[in-house]
């Protein structure tokens, strides 16, 4: 018996969407049949998704959220499901990175990776979780879906983004801490570990001199797409994952492996 993946009738927020992964995985919600609400500082970027995500025949929603202000996660959570419902799938997105050695990495910073990375990611899924408790209560069958971006950084050490390592390692630890305490309560919640993956942001970087002896060094001597990181998240986000819990799922190409 075939799988279809249908999410009609699901409410999916997504972090970062106003670019690169947060953006695909945004459009590849809305394919599959859930109201997206798209949540980042750029407003004007989430508009202009929401439009195309429209054209194709999607449903979206727009919501300003700063990951770095406690603040903006809680008003743009309580605005998204005033403006789509309760909130089934969260997508956890939001990243930042610098490039730098360790030695030459001040106070600021430091704070900029970790604000976003792990302690504006914790408490998206806090409030996300808040809400999705209250309404297991009410029907515990409901079943909830928080799904973190963390890296292969995460999981090894990689030259000259230490800090990024570091916060990624952290989000996967928080992966892990989630599922165990939420888990009773119908929330799953796993972690992608993308390798590298090229995006508008870092595109020209993989076609420099310097990149492209990045990626001759990588297993298969190729980065990924966006689009690479699709099955692996519908996959999560379905209610047929029940029994994927506190999972810290690769997607690299086997670059975690050597």
């Amino acid at each position: 018996m075939g799988i279809e993946v249908n999410f009609s009738g699901k409410v999916a927020f997504v972090t970062g969407a106003s670019s690169g992964l947060g953006s695909q995985f945004a459009k590849t919600l809305a394919e599959a049949g859930a109201q997206v609400v798209l949540a980042a500082r750029r407003v004007e970027r989430l508009k202009e998704l929401r439009a195309e995500i429209e054209a194709n025949g999607g449903a979206a929603h727009v919501v300003e959220l700063d990951e770095t202000d406690y603040g903006s996660i809680k008003s743009a959570l309580a605005h998204a499901e005033t403006e789509a419902g309760p909130i089934d799938i969260l997508v956890n997105n939001s990243g930042v990175s610098a490039t730098q050695r360790l030695i030459d990495v001040t106070p600021d910073d430091y704070e900029y990776v970790m604000d976003t990375n792990l302690r504006g990611a914790f408490f998206v899924a806090q409030e996300a979780a808040k809400r999705m408790i209250v309404r297991n209560k009410a029907d515990p069958n409901r079943q909830h879906r928080i799904i973190n971006i963390a890296s292969v950084a995460g999981l090894r050490v990689l030259s000259q983004i230490g800090v990024y390592c570091m916060s990624k390692a952290g989000a996967v630890q928080m992966t892990k801490a989630m599922a165990l305490e939420w888990g009773r309560y119908g929330i799953n919640v796993n972690a992608i570990c993308p390798g590298y993956i090229e995006t508008e942001i870092n595109s020209d970087y993989f076609h420099s001199e310097g990149g492209k002896k990045l990626v001759d060094m990588l297993p298969r001597k190729r980065v990924g797409k966006p689009q690479d990181l699709d099955g692996l998240l519908l996959l999560l986000a379905a209610d047929e994952s029940r029994f994927i819990n506190g999972a810290i799922m690769t997607a690299d190409d086997g670059m975690a492996a050597f």
